[in-house]
């Protein structure tokens, strides 16, 4: 059975998209990607999976990460109750929401893909970026 969602950060229609077995729900808008429980731990560690990552690549779609990654206080897509912002132990520039019910995950554009490759940028995005609270 398909589930229509709406995206947790800018409530627009998510699509399915499918990578190997693998189907995440990808906004239409602004490109987010809700990943059901473990889903994300599957991709990351697939080569090749980040081309489910639409990523920040037009100039409209970085304007709308930019303005999205400030919004914290987000909703589940499945369970509509509030999620929890975490950041990667990696790469702690990374934030990312979790439902506590499901365990769902809400990447950002572009998110997915910066998670699966590290990159010395990276290593200074953590050092001058500023910490969330």
């Amino acid at each position: 059975m398909t589930r229509a969602l709406t995206c947790p950060k800018c409530r627009k229609p998510m699509e399915t998209v499918r990578f190997q077995e693998v189907e995440v729900d990808r906004c239409t808008w602004c490109k987010g990607i809700w990943f059901d429980l473990l889903e994300h731990v599957a991709l990351k560690n697939r080569r090749g999976s980040e081309a489910v990552d639409a990523g920040a690549t037009s100039e409209r779609v970085q304007a709308l990460h930019d303005d999205l990654n400030q919004k914290g206080e987000i909703d589940c897509p499945v369970c509509h109750i509030r999620m929890v912002r975490l950041v990667d132990k990696r790469q702690s520039h990374i934030w990312y929401e979790k439902c506590q019910s499901c365990s769902g995950v809400f990447l950002d554009a572009g998110e997915l893909t910066d998670l699966k490759h590290e990159t010395m940028g990276d290593v200074l995005k953590d050092l001058f970026t500023p910490k969330r609270t």
